[in-house]
């Protein structure tokens, strides 16, 4: 049950952290893979194309993959002659109990790995027995492109491993490494599309800002218009070409002289009987979380540029914008944003660009009033490779940070370390694996 906005002048910090936890506990849950699959089941279009098929082959594939694939089998009301899932490893843990016939392959995130490649190949085995009056459903979420990779048969996995983790390192957004990792790959940028004779339904969960249906998983299903030279770019901006592997170099050179073929791009006929459609939103987080802070009684105000950039930069830049927005507003406020940031790795640390936005943003707080908590968080709950989905900042943060013996906080930005500045004072966010991913959320309260 809501309160008053006026009942905001006697919260406490306790009151707005258990406020902010039920915000992003309701954004999360918005987006839920498994129930946008079975509202687009209950579709007409989509129920008419799968009754059109001789028979249907679904292919699964990102951290989503599990939920999306249960749905799937649950909600369709026609013969499903294959079922295949390439996900995040599953422990016995799993909250998802898939259908009996799944053929299921844990891969590697955020690097490919060997079951990456086994589930790639299966998954061009079973576009490539489809028929020309079958269909071939493909479900993807945030994280198919490494989940769900198979190198061109002269780059090694390790060299497109090596090559990822360095674009990561120099800081690469999604445009940019999938630009890359497109033109190193036999399934993506359009390609397993290609490898169909009959009809392709792509149906999308998106963690790519914008919703661009060819950067989430790099576009398996659809046309790509990036290019080998756009790729070597990549390389030039995120370090140079001279600290990339050898054999990813030399192929995106090739590539740029005409040697190797360009992925198909729009227009391309071979894409004709291709139809892809974002079910789920990289925004719908924020209508999840709109809806829980109006309940909570706060008067919403949601940033509609996405938050890109170097995360302790766009922090410091986004306390700033937000000041300036909330500045005639009546109080308590909900400030809600989305999008995904970069890190420049430095430091010898540990965290994730969620934990890092977090403390720089707890550095400018203060401009925004004596009582706020504020909080990103990715929404697959996985912040780089950390156990937690971000992290909680409050007016008491740097106090209570000071009293446990932590060093000065722009330390532990300049060493990557923020994972160890929030677990020592217990302001980490821990969710566990969320079955979804539509990139990060920025949420701030101001009492």
């Amino acid at each position: 049950m809501g309160r008053s906005p006026a009942s905001a002048l006697t919260f406490s910090a306790s009151h707005l952290r258990h406020d902010l936890v039920t915000v992003l506990r309701s954004a999360i849950d918005a987006v839920n893979a498994g129930l946008l699959v079975r509202r687009t089941f209950e579709d007409r279009e989509t129920r008419v194309a799968m009754q059109r098929a001789a028979a249907l082959d679904v292919i699964a594939a990102g951290k989503a993959a599990a939920p999306m694939i249960e749905a799937c089998a649950a909600a369709a009301d026609v013969r499903l002659r294959t079922l295949l899932a390439i996900g995040p490893r599953r422990g016995p843990e799993s909250s998802v109990t898939l259908p009996p016939s799944t053929i299921w392959y844990d891969a590697g995130h955020p690097l490919p790995d060997g079951g990456s490649v086994a589930g790639a190949r299966r998954a061009l085995e079973v576009a490539r027995g489809s028929g020309e009056r079958d269909l071939l459903l493909v479900l993807i979420s945030g994280g198919g492109s490494s989940l769900m990779a198979l190198p061109v048969a002269d780059i090694p996995i390790e060299a497109k491993q090596r090559t990822a983790r360095i674009l990561m390192e120099q800081g690469a957004d999604i445009y940019e490494l999938n630009t890359v990792r497109k033109h190193l790959s036999a399934i993506k940028g359009g390609q397993l599309a290609l490898a169909a004779r009959g009809s392709v339904l792509t149906l999308a969960v998106s963690d790519v800002v914008g919703d661009d249906l060819s950067v989430i998983a790099s576009g398996p299903t659809v046309a790509d218009d990036s290019t080998f030279a756009g790729a070597l770019d990549v390389l030039d901006r995120r370090g140079g070409r001279t600290i990339y592997p050898e054999p990813v170099v030399d192929r995106l050179v090739r590539g740029a002289a005409g040697d190797v073929p360009e992925t198909p791009s729009s227009g391309d006929p071979r894409l004709a009987r291709t139809v892809a459609r974002v079910i789920g939103p990289q925004r719908g987080a924020i209508e999840g979380a709109r809806r829980a802070a109006e309940a909570l009684g706060y008067h919403v105000h949601i940033v509609h540029e996405p938050v890109t950039g170097e995360a302790r930069d766009a922090a410091r830049q986004h306390i700033a914008r937000t000041a300036q927005a909330i500045s005639s507003m009546p109080r308590p406020v909900c400030v809600i944003a989305s999008g995904e940031t970069t890190v420049t790795v430095r430091g010898a640390g540990k965290g994730g660009r969620n934990q890092e936005f977090t403390l720089a943003m707890a550095q400018s707080l203060a401009v925004l009033g004596a009582h706020v908590t504020a909080a990103s968080v990715g929404t697959d709950g996985i912040d780089g490779p950390t156990d937690a989905a971000g992290a909680i900042v409050d007016s008491t943060t740097f106090e209570r940070a000071a009293a446990a013996g932590l060093a000065a906080p722009e330390d532990y930005l300049t060493n990557n370390n923020t994972y160890e500045f929030f677990d020592r004072i217990g302001d980490l966010i821990r969710t566990g694996p969320t079955n979804t991913n539509v990139g990060d959320l920025q949420v701030i309260l101001v009492a």
